[in-house]
């Protein structure tokens, strides 16, 4: 497994870029949904969001495509975000880049449920992500 997976609740999980190669072993894993978050060319040699599909589809995993950046990051989004984790049939793994933004936009739901806005960007870098963007959403 190339991508450093980083666990935020009991049923989330963030994850750095994937490789087609890492979707299997995901579902091996026991998740049961994958969440991309990583536009698409944001790098050369990334894993397409199609390829990704194809390769999360035939590994039985629920497969959605809701890709941001830190600075296009919207209300619509993280509302997105949120209805995905409460649909989820299982757990889930969200991946980015790095995994921050995935750590952002789920800091983000919690801020909608009441969370403080200073613990989630100390937890945050607790686990390694530097959300400090996330006072724009308090």
């Amino acid at each position: 497994m190339h991508a450093k997976i980083t666990p935020l609740t009991d049923t989330l999980a963030v994850a750095s870029q994937i490789s087609a190669d890492d979707i299997e072993e995901i579902a091996a894993q026991g998740y049961r949904v994958l969440i991309n978050n990583r536009p698409d060319d944001e790098e050369p040699g990334q894993l397409s969001s199609t390829e990704a599909r194809a390769a999360a589809e035939a590994a039985g995993l629920a497969y959605h495509y809701l890709p941001f950046t830190a600075g296009t990051l919207t209300e619509t989004d993280i509302a997105a975000f949120g209805k995905l984790l409460d649909q989820a049939d299982g757990p889930v793994l969200a991946h980015c880049r790095s995994g921050t933004r995935c750590c952002l936009i789920w800091s983000a739901t919690q801020l909608k449920d009441g969370g403080s806005a200073d613990a989630l960007i100390a937890d945050g870098a607790a686990k390694g992500f530097e959300i400090s963007a996330l006072k724009r959403f308090a």
